[in-house]
């Protein structure tokens, strides 16, 4: 089953708001053909928490890139998952190339993020396993982005994430995600926030089907079967709304001084 460290490197996602009812009727449904994340916890909906800190440079370029609908376009963020010093953090880069989704990410030491977004070079005593040359890869190439962009962290975005997966590789993913918090970043890796931030409207469960080759018939029944309408939601920009109203955002000035 799929660890914190795997991804599916290349993807579809489809992604639907559904209710609460609902994401209970599909969970059912998909049993037959997905078991439970290896670290879902049954006495808490299957789910664990994420947090991710998603980077942007002056003006918000990326951000702007999805609200406009920019067809090729990425996102930066580093992924962790609970606040212990000794466990790792992770540098991802996504990107969109048409309906396509590319996922890479590289396993770093927590010591070693404040020095990074510094714009430090990487090294590879910075990665968890320092002889991962894939890892320093996509280090290096996050890092010449970040650069290039001049890139900032802007803000943290945490959910709750019920997560089920095909039970012999990593090539079929159904995910619920509720809760959703936004949180201002400060340079510190927060997850207190999960508690306090700013809680973005969304009417519903965020439903992702994500699967790496052909749509499964299954998933196509089920979608049918149930009349879900396929949708779109970005965590960071909803985030970053809720944060920070739209309009205040076309002052650029005020924008790169709160955020």
């Amino acid at each position: 089953m799929a660890s914190h460290n795997e991804m599916q490197a290349n993807r579809f996602e489809y992604k639907y708001i559904i209710s609460e009812r609902c994401a209970r009727t599909l969970r059912d449904f998909a049993r037959p053909y997905l078991v439970p994340d290896e670290h879902a916890d049954p006495n808490y909906n299957y789910s664990y928490a994420i947090h991710s800190v998603y980077l942007d440079g002056p003006g918000l370029p990326l951000y702007y890139g999805t609200v406009r609908g920019v067809k090729n376009r990425y996102k930066m963020r580093i992924r962790y998952y609970d606040d212990r010093p000794e466990n790792p953090v992770f540098f991802e880069i996504k990107r969109r190339v048409t309906d396509v989704i590319l996922k890479s990410r590289a396993m770093i030491k927590r010591i070693a993020v404040s020095r990074l977004l510094q714009g430090y070079w990487p090294e590879p005593s910075d990665l968890v396993k320092p002889g991962d040359q894939k890892s320093m890869d996509v280090l290096n190439r996050f890092w010449e982005l970040h650069n290039q962009i001049h890139a900032r962290g802007r803000c943290i975005v945490s959910y709750l994430r019920e997560a089920w997966v095909h039970p012999e590789s990593n090539s079929v993913r159904m995910t619920f995600d509720r809760n959703l918090v936004a949180a201002r970043f400060e340079g510190e890796l927060r997850v207190g926030d999960f508690l306090g931030g700013v809680r973005p409207y969304i009417p519903g469960v965020v439903l992702e089907l994500k699967f790496t080759d052909r749509f499964p018939h299954w998933m196509s029944d089920m979608v049918r079967v149930f009349g879900l309408q396929r949708g779109s939601m970005a965590k960071y920009v909803t985030c970053i709304d809720a944060l920070h109203p739209r309009e205040q955002k076309l002052n650029v000035g005020v924008l790169e001084g709160a955020v």
